[in-house]
């Protein structure tokens, strides 16, 4: 299935959380994000976990393929004063010096990429003894109000293929992803470690249908029309099975931390 995620942009932006502070307190326990470091973001999307490396201190290149997630980075940048470089570029090339990164990281798109490539284009790019954290943050099952499990059997009718996609067990099954550790070990990669913990999220009926607009299997891979008959279809859905407001949501952040020899 061919995603495009750039006319889901604003929408991405606004409605997808960010990581909570506890998952940067932990990375700052294994030595990333400090302050001075350089970093590179990739598949930066819309640019949220840039912009909190560049709040800790850290000198930030950010790639990804899509020139109106780019765009979108940009725009937020903007407004909040940051000054990151975005690059418009794939995380399995990016056209980014080699040894030339203290910390490299991969935010909610592993599972999107090459990961083989994109692993070996990490190491490239980190300075011995440099860093590589690759992070998810996303929806869990079970939701403590049902709302997930609701909202997946809907998209799964407008979007039969992603049943299939691999993707929709990475969004919404355990949250721990064990395959990771051996991407990077396969290059080379050393001293891996992984953490995991739970946090509930809340969402009101438009976030929650902004935020399930903006995700793979309905704003990237369905036509405008169909995503406006799905988001109809969902308002009624939350009126009529789930009108308490806000909704809660179980997420799970998840990491796997290594280091370049």
């Amino acid at each position: 299935m061919k995603l495009d995620f750039g006319g889901a942009a604003e929408d991405y932006a606004r409605y997808h959380p960010d990581f909570p502070v506890e998952y940067y307190r932990r990375l700052a326990v294994l030595g990333v994000g400090l302050a001075g470091q350089r970093v590179a973001d990739l598949g930066t999307g819309t640019g949220s976990v840039a912009r909190a490396f560049a709040d800790l201190g850290c000198d930030v290149w950010a790639v990804d393929p899509s020139e109106p997630l780019l765009r979108e980075a940009r725009r937020i940048d903007r407004q909040r004063d940051v000054r990151n470089r975005y690059v418009l570029g794939r995380a399995e090339r990016t056209g980014l010096p080699g040894g030339f990164f203290d910390v490299v990281v991969a935010a909610r798109c592993w599972h999107l990429l090459d990961r083989q490539e994109a692993a070996a284009e990490a190491r490239r790019i980190l300075a011995p003894g440099g860093s590589l954290v690759i992070g998810h943050f996303d929806r869990v099952r079970p939701s403590p109000s049902g709302v997930l499990e609701a909202t997946q059997t809907l998209v799964e009718r407008f979007n039969p293929e992603w049943r299939e996609n691999p993707a929709v067990e990475l969004g919404h099954g355990a949250g721990l992803y064990p395959s990771w550790t051996l991407d990077v070990a396969d290059v080379g990669f050393v001293d891996i470690e992984t953490f995991s913990f739970d946090v509930a999220v809340g969402y009101s009926h438009d976030g929650w249908c902004g935020r399930t607009r903006s995700s793979a299997g309905v704003g990237a891979a369905l036509p405008p029309q169909r995503v406006r008959e799905l988001e109809a279809d969902l308002r009624r859905l939350l009126a009529e099975r789930f009108p308490q407001d806000p909704l809660f949501v179980r997420h799970r952040a998840f990491a796997v931390s290594c280091r370049a020899p």
